[in-house]
């Protein structure tokens, strides 16, 4: 397939919607293409600022309030004291029911927010011609390399014996916070893993487990202090062994 059929997938692929198999195909071409590169790169930014922007705002507690005063206007003199004995229970449970939803999309809506935002940060790291800053398969030789650059350690795994390569790390940022994105390949596929400070709201309240977005598989839990997340494009069964080995590493 050439550079022009490939140009035509390119949004696709920023929206996670292209079939596995050839998120595959489109990202080995990239390695090989800067064009295609860096017109996926384009793609993702551009997705990446429509999606700050979309959440600068927020509606405010006195915008809440306003809302709950108008819902809850005084019943008209005719109706007596029996229709406000039974308006005010189902006035609570309205309102109830009204912050329960909104507290539940919320989180729901941050929850999503994170992925797509590791996802993104996945495709523009394989789309990059530099996807990493320190070039090394020898974890004693990339852990080091964080130190001073982010405000925690963490250990890696040895691969000897297993179908994974380390190909090496870079800094990163979700949420304005620091951490580390580390890239293994299995059979030719990238794996990107984001390691943060489980302290920032953006991490604290994430349930545990794998999740799919988008065209990746993801895991993602706590040690130590810390959020593991695993992105890639292999199967779950690739995602659970990597996340296996990080989570035994010494």
């Amino acid at each position: 397939m050439g550079c022009e059929d490939w140009r035509n997938k390119l949004d696709l692929y920023a929206d996670g919607e292209l079939s596995p198999a050839e998120a595959s195909q489109l990202s080995a071409h990239m390695r090989s293409c800067a064009a295609c590169a860096a017109s996926a790169l384009e793609r993702v930014q551009l997705k990446r600022s429509v999606a700050v922007a979309g959440t600068r705002y927020q509606p405010s507690a006195a915008l809440r309030e306003k809302i709950t005063k108008t819902v809850a206007t005084k019943p008209r003199r005719g109706f007596g004291w029996q229709w406000r004995i039974l308006a005010v229970p189902a006035l609570l449970v309205l309102i109830a029911s009204v912050a329960v939803n909104w507290y539940v999309g919320r989180e729901s809506a941050r929850r999503q927010r994170v992925y797509s935002e590791l996802a993104d940060l996945h495709v523009a790291a394989l789309a990059s011609a530099t996807p990493v800053d320190v070039v090394s398969m020898d974890r004693h030789t990339v852990k080091p390399w964080f130190q001073g650059k982010i405000p925690f350690s963490f250990n890696l795994p040895e691969l000897q014996g297993t179908e994974f390569t380390l190909l090496g790390g870079r800094v990163t940022y979700l949420a304005q916070t620091p951490g580390a994105h580390l890239i293994y390949q299995v059979r030719k596929h990238e794996i990107s893993v984001f390691i943060f400070q489980d302290r920032g709201a953006e991490t604290a309240t994430l349930s545990s487990g794998p999740t799919h977005t988008v065209s990746f598989n993801m895991e993602n839990w706590t040690q130590g202090g810390l959020r593991y997340f695993v992105v890639g494009d292999v199967s779950t069964g690739d995602i659970q062994a990597l996340s296996k080995l990080l989570w035994d590493a010494k």
